[in-house]
């Protein structure tokens, strides 16, 4: 079966894919490398001074981009002057993306608290939002 990407409601394969698909020698490779690289992060980021920055950072940058899906657009300078600066009135685009990365925030302080993710989590989160 061909896909058309540019050509919607192709007949796409059912979910989820085959293992073989997934599992290939390069993803394989892949994936060891992620880890390695990712324990090499971890390892890092418990010498910086105040680790949360770069999570903030992380977490800003992902609140941003999501929010771009959505055509809620803003840039990290509003963001940090938003954070940062007590002066600044941020527009609302700048809010919307600094409440989606309160909820992000919320979503993981709940898991680290319980283990897991249930309901009344998910609309703390839609709450946030």
């Amino acid at each position: 079966m061909a896909i058309k990407l540019n050509k919607a409601f192709n007949d796409l394969p059912f979910l989820p894919p085959k293992q073989s698909l997934v599992e290939t020698i390069a993803i394989l490779k892949q994936e060891s490398k992620s880890a390695v690289a990712l324990a090499e992060l971890k390892g890092l980021t418990n010498t910086l001074p105040n680790p949360n920055i770069l999570i903030n950072a992380v977490i800003l940058k992902e609140a941003q981009a999501s929010s771009g899906i959505e055509n809620v657009i803003t840039t990290q300078d509003k963001l940090y002057q938003a954070l940062y600066t007590k002066s600044a009135k941020p527009d609302v685009a700048t809010k919307e993306v600094l409440r989606y990365r309160q909820a992000l925030l919320m979503g993981t302080l709940l898991i680290k608290e319980k283990g897991f993710l249930n309901t009344n989590g998910i609309i703390s989160i839609q709450n946030e939002l």
